[in-house]
Parts: structure tokens; sequence; C-alpha cells
């Protein structure tokens, strides 16, 4: 007992002296200050700096003790980028929230709609999941584009506006073919009658039109799906979706007409989840 305690000995001493380290490194790299404007300016450049873990502690006891002052907002703003550089998205967003619900004429407003987007957009999870935070960002652009037309980040905001618009495309394409797997045209159709009304302006919309097309196919609608197919690949001409038409065209013209699937129709949810 006594060796296999004096093996451990080192390890467990290794990790105490790393625990120690990191908070002292953690409480070290606070600067002490005798003033608020001295706590605001220190902050403003521990953020510049990356030292984003010393400028969060001192901004968020500069808006605690200053919520009447003419700067408050900018620490406000500066706090939620912090956060955002930390990756604390939750915590980003309900700065970002407050400065936007309660200095809605702050300079810094505009900016603070933007990053409320990339805040919730960092919630967010992969296509396989509910995409609630997709969505929420998406409006918030959007939102954020309407109030601000003219604000310096609006080409970043059409960007990141087309980046959510495309998650989402790509998430009901994944639930519509997930349904043509099954066989289940109905609910498949939903997904890709989405896709069409919705996204028409992405490169996905050929796809949805060729989803469509597997649909009425299953369905038994050999000819439609064939005419659909042959729309698509002048439609589309020289594109992805005309080739994956075309080949999907050949395929359906050397099938024999099966009896159609079944029309089961599940509860589709609003969000494509």
């Amino acid at each position: 007992m006594i060796r296999a305690f004096a093996r451990k000995l080192p390890r467990r001493l290794a990790a105490l002296f790393l625990l120690a380290s990191l908070a002292g490194c953690g409480a070290s790299v606070i600067p002490s200050v005798r003033t608020d404007a001295e706590r605001l300016e220190t902050a403003r450049r521990l953020a510049a700096e990356g030292e984003r873990f010393a400028a969060i502690e001192l901004l968020r006891n500069y808006v605690e003790r200053n919520a009447g002052a003419s700067d408050v907002d900018e620490a406000i703003y500066l706090l939620g980028e912090c956060y955002l550089g930390q990756k604390e998205w939750a915590s980003a967003q309900l700065e970002f929230e407050r400065l936007l619900r309660d200095y809605p004429e702050s300079d810094s407003s505009g900016s603070a709609s933007f990053r409320l987007g990339e805040a919730l957009f960092g919630q967010a999870r992969g296509p396989d999941f509910d995409p609630e935070f997709t969505q929420r960002a998406l409006t918030q652009w959007l939102e954020y584009r309407a109030g601000y037309p003219d604000h310096w980040r609006a080409a970043e905001g059409d960007r990141r506006i087309l980046e959510a618009r495309g998650r989402l495309a790509h998430k009901l394409m994944s639930n519509g073919q997930l349904y043509v797997r099954l066989r289940m045209a109905v609910p498949a159709r939903t997904y890709f009658e989405r896709i069409v009304k919705e996204f028409s302006d992405l490169p996905l919309a050929g796809q949805a039109e060729i989803g469509l097309a597997v649909c009425e196919r299953l369905e038994g609608r050999k000819a439609e799906a064939i005419a659909r197919l042959q729309r698509i690949e002048q439609e589309f001409a020289g594109t992805p979706a005309a080739a994956a038409a075309r080949h999907e065209r050949e395929r359906t013209e050397k099938m024999k007409v099966r009896t159609p699937a079944r029309p089961i129709t599940p509860a589709v949810p609003d969000l494509g989840s």
C-alpha cells in the first residue's frame, strides 16, 4: 500500500501544481486599478491584446458600478465581444440583447445587432439537430439588415444571411431524402417543396426539384417524373443539378412502373426538424 501511494504521489503533486499555476495565472493577469475610468481603459487595452479573461472581469465590474455612465453601453458591447472571443455564446447573447434593449440609441447598437446574430449562430448545433438557433440567427441578421441598412458590416451581414439560409435548406433536404429512402413520398414532397418555395435562389433548389421528381416516381407517375427531370436539365443547364437530373432521368426511363409508395403523412415540424 505504501509503495502504491508513493507511486501516485508525484502525479498528485503535479496535478496540484498545475491547478495552482492556472489559478495564479488567472488572478495575476487582472491588474489593479484605482478608478472606474482606469478600469474601462485597462479593459479596452486587455481586450485588444486578446487578454479576454481579465477584460471580462474588469468590464463586468465596471458595468455593475456604472449603470448610468455615458460609456456603459460601450462597456456592455465590449463585454459581449470578449464573450464571443471566448466562444461563450450564451453570455455574449445576453450582453448584446441588454445593449439593444436598454441602450437602443447607442453608437454600438448596429454592431451589437449584427453580433447578436453571431452569438445565436454559435449556439446552433449540427445539421442533424433542431435548427432553432440557426433560424433565430437568420431572423436576427435580417432584422439587422433592415434596421441598419448602411452599417459598415452590411456586406458581412448579407454573407451570414446566405450561410444561415443554406444551412436551413440543407436540413430540409436531409429530411426529404430520409423520407425518400423510406419510400414515403408525401412527407418527402413537403420538404422538397419548401426548399423550392423558400430557397429558390440557392443551388440546392435544383436538387429539391429532382427530389420532387423522385417523389412522382415513387407515386407511380413515371411520365410526370421524366418530364420534370427534362425541364430541370434545361433550366439548370451546365450545373451539377442538370447532370444529376440527366442521370436520374435515364435511370427512371429504364424502370418499370411500380406500385405507388404508401401515402403516409406524419406531422412535419415548422422548422424542418
